[in-house]
């Protein structure tokens, strides 16, 4: 994302935020923001694990409804 974007996109937030937010919504709205982002890329290069990966991986079983 380009400087002019994420500034955009940072007033987005800023915009949407209720009149009482505090510093800490706005950072955890940025946080999540990041996180999402972050993980776009991250599957748009391939670099993902499938659930029965991730599971097997923390020993955890798999189990479907």
């Amino acid at each position: 994302m380009t400087t002019a974007s994420v500034k955009k996109e940072a007033q987005h937030l800023i915009e949407d935020l209720s009149e009482d937010a505090s510093w800490d919504d706005l950072m955890y709205r940025i946080y999540v923001r990041q996180a999402i982002e972050a993980g776009l890329l991250d599957s748009d290069s391939g670099q993902t694990l499938d659930v029965k990966e991730v599971r097997a991986k923390f020993g955890l079983s798999y189990q479907t409804r």
